[in-house]
């Protein structure tokens, strides 16, 4: 206990030294001794201060969940207590805050309560554990809105007086936080983050101050903050500027702070967002400048500019514009234009400016030899363009030359088609004709007169070849010369019992799906497979249309080689039972998979029916859903079917109102709860609660529900105990992974079982064996699935 508080000692030394920068003179400082719960006195070894007491504006931000023990909670009182030896405390020295925060956010006192060291330490004394949530985020924004604010104590922006937040957590938040983090650090609040046991390192950088090396820190429980110290004091105590060690990039000024620093703008100008470069003061939008054209801004002032082409007038505010032309002295040889700052010479249509940029030269556009002209080319104002020689025409190209058209007077008296060639009109033909010897005519080609055609039965001549036919009632074959009959089914006289089909050269009876053909090649029999094969249906077997299937008798079930029946353990033992299964985040899509193979194997062992057991299931995550009711299933397979369904919620983890919806709604009658049956729930879960589950597993409990409580890996175990009835070793178990539930099944047997039961409970209590060793054996089966998958994916 003396080392606790002396090391206690030593964190709040370097914390001190985090706040503060070079020494500038040593001094020694002698607190008086804190006093624990045990009244024991320690005293504090004089300690020599090698940091420059600054004043600052310091807020604590602690956590005051439930998860923090009333124990560690006391820690943390005395670790701020120490922590305040090493403060100035004074209306001009050191300002101290305090605020808690688990569902609400709790101010214990602001920068401007107290004034003096010992009204401090009495106010942390005074505090008392909240034991609800873990609000961070909004704890965070209390302090940026409220705690840092003049009204509450804290000085003016403009005396750069360090606003410091010191936040205190072990937990994960129920909350987002960055957001908020990063707008309190942008309005210039120098955050400290400390975590401690099982609290995610992202979260604390996220809220921390950069550089996260200094102002984020994770140790692993309250007895081992002193870890901290020789971070401290190496790191931040050293007696080193900032400014002067990190590679700051500030445009202007960096000032130093509390293990940081900022950036600051010289006189005129005002700090960028990015908190690094500077942009002048804009006094043009906030005086009446006057300015025609430009008003721009001067470190102390402003002064009025033109635009360019113009120059200002004497009154320094009008501007007038410059005709350099106006001058006299351009030497343009055609045209003058005047351009801003000064002027350019242009000249006439058809010409172009000489390199001298003053005189002008008529344009060749057909000099450069692109123009792509076929036969001649002309020289105009504006560009290169193509001619064509007598007899000639310009096509549409612009380029190339055509004959004149011979056909165009209508007197080449063709038949069909005609076509201009070069020096006549030339009469053509359409496809399938051939031209007469008088050169204008047409005559239709026979393509079959040379008798070639090889077709079995008939030909006909088409435009491009000759085809061949067949007659009525025949068909042409695939090798477009041979015919065969159609349909030797359509005479009717073929007697088929149920169905027919022509083939090439026949019509042949067929039968309908669970009939076959008898040896007369007419009629069909029925297939029952039953009654022709050894099916070793142990009770019965039913035919299917290609196959067959074994039944058992009611009170049994099938085995697993789909042949012989089992009878029903327990199968007079009738309740209501409801399944509440965790869908959060942390439990994964594959574990997800696992749990619905987990309760397909409770139901497999349960006598489903309408006058037997009913099952309804609900999942919960951020929020609860009733995948189906107790009123909506009498059969396995079709809980078993509704199970397979279940799509992954994969959020947050709120036991406590998925609790609730069991009490208040599951077990009513609307949802299917009969009257004098016994009320069974399973709850499984995977981890902590993200609300309270006390109140309503009590409710739950003390209405006659029966609940056992089912908690794998990361589940917590006061939890499970406030959920699960009494005893709690016959009604809550706990695996740290699937495979070490054999153990668990053997001390269930040993515990529910010791005592005899009577008659009336022997049904449930082997009811309930059996569950747990059906339940350990689907497990087993699940594990060895899912290490035979991950080694396929890693091979």
């Amino acid at each position: 206990m003396l080392s606790s508080f002396i090391t206690m000692r030593c964190l709040a030394l370097g914390l001190f030294c985090l706040l503060c920068c070079n020494a500038a003179q040593t001094y020694r400082r002698h607190p008086r001794p804190i006093t624990a719960r045990s009244n024991t006195t320690f005293p504090i070894k004089a300690v020599e201060n090698p940091c420059k007491a600054i004043p600052l504006d310091f807020v604590f931000v602690i956590d005051s969940s439930r998860s923090i023990r009333p124990n560690d909670y006391e820690k943390v009182k005395t670790f701020i207590i120490n922590l305040l030896q090493f403060l100035e405390i004074g209306h001009n020295a050191t300002r101290v805050g305090l605020l808690q925060y688990g569902s609400v956010v709790q101010p214990e006192f602001s920068l401007s309560t107290y004034t003096t060291k010992s009204e401090v330490e009495q106010a942390v004394r005074n505090m008392e554990h909240l034991a609800t949530g873990t609000m961070t985020g909004l704890a965070i924004q209390y302090t940026m809105e409220t705690a840092f604010t003049e009204e509450h104590g804290a000085r003016p922006m403009n005396l750069h007086i360090p606003r410091i937040a010191m936040i205190v957590t072990d937990g994960r938040p129920q909350d987002t936080v960055e957001e908020i983090a990063a707008q309190a650090r942008q309005a210039g609040i120098q955050i400290f983050a400390i975590g401690v046991g099982r609290v995610d390192m992202n979260t604390l950088r996220a809220i921390g101050s950069e550089p996260h090396s200094e102002h984020v820190h994770l140790v692993a429980n309250f007895s081992q903050i002193e870890t901290l110290i020789s971070v401290f004091q190496s790191k931040l105590c050293g007696g080193s500027d900032m400014c002067e060690v990190v590679d700051h990039q500030c445009q202007h000024i960096c000032v130093s702070s509390p293990a940081s620093y900022r950036c600051k703008c010289r006189e005129g100008y005002i700090l960028n967002p990015d908190g690094k470069t500077c942009t002048a003061e804009d006094t043009c939008t906030v005086v009446d400048h006057g300015c025609e054209h430009i008003c721009a801004n001067l470190p102390r002032g402003y002064e009025c500019r033109c635009r360019p082409g113009y120059q200002l007038t004497i009154d320094l505010k009008t501007c007038n514009r410059i005709d350099h032309c106006d001058l006299g002295n351009h030497g343009c040889e055609h045209n003058c234009v005047t351009v801003p700052e000064s002027y350019i010479c242009t000249c006439k249509r058809g010409y172009v400016l000489n390199l001298d940029g003053k005189t002008c030269s008529k344009i060749d556009h057909c000099a450069d030899g692109t123009h792509g002209c076929e036969q001649e080319f002309m020289n105009t104002e504006d560009s290169c363009v193509c001619k064509c020689r007598k007899g000639y025409t310009l096509r549409p190209d612009g380029k190339t030359c055509q004959k004149i058209d011979h056909c165009a007077d209508g007197t080449h008296g063709c038949e069909q088609e005609f076509m201009n060639t070069e020096d006549s009109c030339v009469c053509k033909c359409r496809k399938g004709y051939t031209l007469e010897s008088d050169g204008k005519t047409c005559k239709k080609i026979d393509h079959c007169a040379d008798g070639a055609h090889r077709c079995e039965q008939e030909f006909m001549s088409t435009e491009d070849s000759c085809v061949c036919k067949c007659r009525k009632g025949y068909t042409l074959r695939s090798d477009g010369k041979t015919c065969k009959k159609i349909g030797h089914c359509a005479d009717g006289t073929h007697g088929c019992e149920q169905e027919f089909m022509s083939t090439e050269d026949s019509c042949v009876c067929k039968c309908r799906k669970g009939y076959s053909l008898r040896p007369d090649g007419k009629t069909c029999q029925s297939l029952d497979l039953c009654q022709t094969v050894h099916h070793g249906c142990e009770h019965q077997c039913v035919s299917t249309n290609d196959s067959y299937i074994c039944r058992c008798f009611e009170g049994f079930m099938l085995a697993e080689d789909g042949k012989s029946c089992k009878k029903l353990e327990c199968s007079e033992g009738v309740m209501d039972l409801v399944f509440v299964i965790d869908g959060s985040k942390s439990l994964g899509p594959n574990n997800f998979e696992l749990v619905k193979q987990f309760v397909n194997s409770i139901v497999d062992s349960l006598d489903i029916s309408k006058t037997g057991t009913h099952v309804g299931l609900l999942q919960y995550s951020t929020k609860v859903h009733t995948e189906f009711t107790l009123g909506q299933y009498s059969t396995a397979q079709h809980i078993k079917s509704a199970v397979n369904r279940m799509q992954y919620m994969g959020r947050g983890s709120m036991t406590g109102s998925a609790l609730r919806h069991m009490f208040e709604s599951s077990f009513s009658t609307k949802e299917g709860a009969r009257f004098n049956i016994p009320r069974v729930s399973i709850v499984f879960t995977d981890g902590r609660s993200q609300d309270d589950v006390s109140e309503w597993a009590t409710k739950a409990k003390n209405s006659g529900i029966t609940i056992y409580a089912l908690g794998v890996g990361k589940a917590i175990e006061q939890e499970l105990r406030e959920i699960a009835s009494e005893p709690d070793e016959k009604h809550l178990y706990y695996a740290e992974d699937f495979e070490k539930m054999a153990e668990i099944t053997k001390k269930l047997k040993s515990r529910i079982c010791a005592d005899k039961p009577s008659d009336e409970n022997m049904c449930q209590c082997e009811n309930v064996i059996m569950f747990q060793n059906q339940v350990t054996e689907k497990l087993k089966s699940l594990v060895q699935n899912n290490i035979l998958l991950c080694s396929l994916h890693s091979y």
